[in-house]
């Protein structure tokens, strides 16, 4: 589809073109990286050095970075490995409010801590919560995929290692659009995605730390990853996602932040409401609510005016459905009125301004058909 202005990163980046001739450049490589002859060793040099390159980009060990289909696997083998499925001292999960589909599915049955309005998870509630002694594995997101909120990780990680907690992070949103390192977290794993980060979809990662309690691995077979992840892994999409992750290492984010506010500014003038912490968020995502208005009729108005953007997470089938994000933040029925604005790479400010002129006519026209009422910006 041409001439449609790009503003839907967080669902998945644009491919760099690193990363594209690094694939490309991959697939001539045809040995299996298990294999001992020559083919086989070439792979394998391809694969351990994407390997290094994403680890210590993101603060581990090269030995300790464990391959895997993308996010949503490094997830679920987290807390498979450190919690629920540890043979004879299982952990009880916990997790935010606000956490992905991809950790409260692998999660289900977990403890809920809350957020506040902002989207910031309560420390103190849970500090309360691993203080009972009970074995634990907490989850929580670097950074929100909807609103781009960013947490106290570090705090929580204190919190987690004071109790003798398990920490998981899924950083998959806030990888490439922040400062990430495992090291500096302290907590015990860290997910990350190549498509977030502008490289080839279907691959991602499982970082842990040195002292990581990992017990079993998701999925058996012929004793790959160290024997914690069977299966052939993708050497051209390792070699992709490497190239994206030194890529994205070396962005210009205040710049991308300054895009992000013009984006703001225009949609608010308009009546819109910004939802989320404004001082603690990544520097590419705005959600926005626009009162009365559905989130699913906002997307599609914009696709019509050629701006793509979504209503929540991109993971939903295809689906529309109020964010459980904007609603454990106890914004009301602003949680089905809001959509996502987050910006790629390679954003410019000619889409910003396509962006800008074309939210003015959705809002306007939109407006016209609301109840009087409901025009008004604070309206809830």
């Amino acid at each position: 589809m041409t001439g449609v202005c790009y503003l839907d990163a967080n669902a998945t980046q644009p491919l760099r073109p690193a990363a594209r001739d690094a694939v490309l450049a991959a697939f001539s490589v045809t040995g299996n990286p298990s294999s001992i002859h020559a083919a086989g060793r070439a792979a394998r040099r391809v694969m351990e050095d994407a390997r290094e390159a994403i680890a210590s980009g993101f603060g581990g060990r090269a030995q300790d970075l464990i391959f895997t289909s993308g996010g949503t696997e490094a997830d679920a083998l987290a807390i498979h490995a450190l919690a629920v499925h540890a043979p004879g001292r299982g952990r009880r999960a916990v997790v935010s409010a606000i956490e992905h589909d991809a950790v409260r599915s692998a999660a289900e049955g977990a403890v809920t801590v809350p957020v506040d309005r902002g989207g910031i998870v309560d420390l103190d509630a849970l500090g309360a919560l691993l203080a009972d002694g009970v074995p634990s594995l907490v989850c929580l997101m670097m950074a929100n995929n909807e609103t781009g909120v960013v947490q106290p990780v570090a705090q929580a990680a204190e919190l987690c290692r004071r109790y003798g907690a398990v920490l998981h992070v899924d950083a998959v949103q806030a990888a490439g659009r922040m400062a990430v390192r495992l090291d500096r977290l302290n907590a015990h794993s860290m997910a990350i995605s190549s498509h977030k980060l502008g490289g080839p979809a279907g691959i991602g990662a499982l970082l842990l730390a040195p002292d990581a309690p990992f017990a079993a691995a998701l999925i058996g077979g012929g004793g790959q990853e160290r024997g914690r992840r069977g299966g052939t892994p993708t050497v051209a999409l390792a070699a992709g996602f490497a190239a994206a992750a030194r890529e994205a290492a070396a962005d210009d984010l205040a710049a991308v932040g300054a895009l992000r506010d013009a984006a703001e500014r225009a949609a608010v003038a308009c009546g819109a409401i910004v939802c989320g912490d404004p001082a603690r968020r990544l520097p590419n995502t705005t959600c926005l609510a626009l009162p009365g208005a559905a989130a699913g009729v906002q997307v599609i108005a914009l696709d019509l005016e050629k701006i793509a953007v979504s209503a929540g997470a991109a993971c939903s089938s295809g689906k529309v459905q109020t964010s459980h994000v904007l609603q454990a933040m106890g914004l009301g029925a602003l949680a089905g009125q809001a959509i996502r604005v987050s910006l790629p790479w390679n954003a410019a400010a000619a889409d910003i301004d396509a962006f800008a002129a074309a939210y003015a006519r959705v809002a306007e026209r939109l407006a016209a058909g609301l109840p009087s009422e409901k025009r008004d910006p604070t309206f809830r």
